[in-house]
């Protein structure tokens, strides 16, 4: 039921190298290559400078490529994820729609972390199957009942759940989701959260392979055979050459 789905780009990993290299009045090209129809490639110098600008936190080349998407999660996440900062957002509004609600059901019941005051840890299997869905039908039939008898949208959605689905677009630099991904994407995010991040994390890596993979360095894994990021093993230039 959580769905990010990709709206549009600007900009490219070249974009970040060429928003460094104007401050000594060089641009850089894509890489030339001898077939056709296949992805550009960065030259391997500019490669080594994005990874050294990610090092080295400089910011704001990374700030001339922007992506948008569009997220379909329940209201406890979106809340959650609006505090990121930097990042323009514009949600459903249910002062303007009374459409009928769809609501998030788990798959299971997490407990609760013992270690900390936020978070959850292992499953609760002795919960009730009709304790979320008895819960969210009444909410259905109070907000239903409200519309009937008159009352305005913008009051009614009071009596409805956080699980309530919403939806937004959510718009950034790849500097700003690759921050609001480090974060979401740790082991003690909430799961729900880390769902959309990881979701996220798959188109930008496609949309910007190089400025992602530095930018997300610190939460990937490091590649057994090379020593560069990857989220398995073996990063994907080794696992070709296997």
């Amino acid at each position: 039921m959580i769905e990010v789905t990709y709206i549009d780009h600007m900009g490219s990993d070249l974009s970040v190298v060429n928003a460094a290299r104007v401050s000594f009045g060089k641009k850089s090209e894509w890489h030339q290559r001898i077939y056709t129809g296949e992805p550009n490639i960065l030259k391997s110098k500019d490669a080594k400078l994005i990874r050294y600008l990610a090092k080295h936190n400089h910011k704001s080349p990374f700030n001339h490529t922007f992506a948008t998407f569009h997220v379909k999660a329940p209201i406890f996440v979106a809340r959650q994820l609006v505090k990121h900062e930097y990042m323009p957002w514009n949600e459903i509004s249910r002062r303007y729609v009374d459409d009928e609600p769809e609501f998030y059901q788990p798959d299971v019941w997490r407990g609760r972390s013992e270690d900390k005051k936020q978070g959850s840890d292992g499953v609760i299997n002795d919960i009730r199957p009709s304790v979320a869905r008895n819960m969210v039908e009444d909410c259905r039939q109070n907000y239903n009942y409200l519309l009937a008898k008159g009352v305005s949208p913008e009051q009614a959605r009071m009596v409805l759940p956080q699980s309530m689905m919403t939806e937004w677009y959510w718009s950034g630099t790849v500097y700003a989701f690759a921050k609001m991904c480090q974060l979401r994407m740790q082991q003690d995010s909430q799961q729900e959260s880390r769902e959309v991040a990881m979701q996220i994390d798959e188109y930008m890596e496609k949309l910007y392979p190089e400025s992602w993979k530095a930018l997300m360095k610190d939460s990937w894994r490091t590649c057994v055979s090379c020593g560069n990021p990857s989220k398995g093993d073996f990063c994907g230039f080794c696992l070709e050459e296997e």
